[in-house]
């Protein structure tokens, strides 16, 4: 005998799943096209001013000015400088409600960052300017709190999508980010929605995917390739603690020592001067794309490279210029990863390549999205490996990472859940 009341049950839950998915793949598309627009917008603006600055050598000593506009926005604005990227992060798993106005804020000052040659990168505006333009959203259409989560993550990965050409990567690390050994599967069809919108948007707007071509045949998987990958990792690891903590006591030296924000920014700059001219060169100042590329495509990169860029990132950031930190990392793995494969029997250019996968991993403590990472920037040949060196970097980073309000929450040495603190 059939059961009308189950029947009913079944296609009334039907109905609720098809209506849900329908819902976010509306709301997906829509945030994958602002969110494209705005990160593409956002990227040719970077992009803009680091091509006049390195035709300008003299854009380094506006550093005091373009310092002075960026704390005097966010105090016009009445936000705490210290907003950022934790903020974004907390958002999704708390209540915290994200300032509207952090858009256009990260957007100008990061611009201006680059235009003087802080040492920054873009993930950190793309993060805040898709978890803003998702807040904004979830404001519009009067979402719950449980619904803003998920529409934050789906701006986080829109505009972060746009900037890289990296969908994958992005749906993965909006999802692994919030909460180390948790993915929040919930967002999957939102998220690679809106990523892959938003990358087909910067196409269409004329920005190519971030694609690295390993300047040197690929290792075939064998056992010396994968020893040569652990090892290599295994110093990456080392190097991304060091970054983490320098990263962490330059933050909390500029704001013990020098409490007035405006002089604090100004110490920076001047630092930031000093050590520019002292090195002799500008490879350090902005993102540093041409070193990574030099690095993964040709096998060169200066001996200490990777020391000058994790100092010069700790001040610029450090002392409240705005942008993000994965830039850099990408270029402290390249460098560190192309000098020191030869000593672990590794070529150069695959080695800076493993370098900057392993790094990131490290920093973000995100071996899924890593993973994804170095298959959209150099290609599959080489999956297995680039997942040895992910495997490896993320345990042994320890509990370090970029975004303090990021949560551990399962061990990284046996499977235990254990929600602490990353620090």
């Amino acid at each position: 005998m059939i059961n009308k009341q189950y029947i009913k049950r079944k296609i009334d839950s039907g109905f609720t799943y098809a209506s849900v998915f329908a819902k976010w793949v509306a709301i997906a598309i829509a945030l994958g096209v602002v969110g494209g627009i705005t990160g593409s917008l956002f990227h040719m603006a970077v992009n803009t001013v680091t091509s006049f600055r390195g035709e300008h050598s003299w854009t380094i000593f506006l550093a005091p000015v373009a310092g002075i506009i960026i704390v005097f926005l966010y105090r016009a604005c009445k936000i705490d400088e210290e907003t950022g990227t934790n903020h974004i992060i907390s958002s999704i798993r708390t209540s915290i409600k994200v300032p509207i106005i952090m858009a256009p804020l990260i957007f100008v000052s990061t611009v201006l960052t680059h235009f003087v040659g802080g040492s920054v990168g873009r993930e950190g505006a793309a993060l805040q300017l898709g978890g803003s333009i998702g807040a904004m959203a979830g404001e519009l259409l009067h979402l719950d709190e449980k619904d803003m989560s998920l529409v934050i993550m789906c701006g986080m990965s829109s505009v972060f999508s746009a900037l890289f050409g990296t969908p994958l990567t992005a749906t993965f690390f909006a999802m692994e980010v919030i909460s180390v050994g948790v993915i929040y599967y919930v967002g999957l069809v939102p998220c690679i929605a809106s990523a892959l919108v938003a990358y087909k948007v910067s196409i269409i707007m004329g920005l190519p995917p971030t694609v690295f071509k390993i300047g040197s045949e690929i290792p075939r998987l064998s056992l010396s390739s994968v020893t040569q990958v652990g090892v290599l990792s295994a110093l990456c690891a080392l190097v991304s603690i060091l970054f983490c903590v320098t990263m962490k006591h330059s933050h909390d030296l500029f704001r013990v020592h020098v409490k007035n924000t405006y002089l604090r920014i100004l110490i920076g700059s001047a630092i930031l001067i000093a050590m520019t001219l002292i090195v002799g060169t500008r490879d350090y100042n902005g993102a540093g794309g041409d070193v990574i590329s030099a690095a993964i495509e040709t096998g060169e990169a200066a001996y200490p490279a990777f020391v000058l860029k994790i100092i010069f990132t700790a001040v610029s950031i450090g002392s409240g210029f705005k942008g993000g930190e994965i830039v850099p990392t990408f270029f402290i793995g390249s460098t560190f990863g192309c000098v020191c494969a030869p000593l672990v029997g590794a070529d150069p250019c695959f080695g800076a390549a493993i370098g900057l996968v392993a790094m990131f991993c490290a920093v973000v403590n995100c071996p899924v999205a890593s993973v994804f990472l170095s298959f959209e920037l150099f290609g599959g040949q080489a999956t297995v490996l680039f997942a040895v060196a992910c495997g490896v970097s993320y345990m042994l980073s320890g509990y370090y990472g970029l975004y303090s309000s990021q949560k551990i929450m399962y061990s990284k040495l046996k499977p235990e859940y254990i929600n602490i603190n990353a620090k």
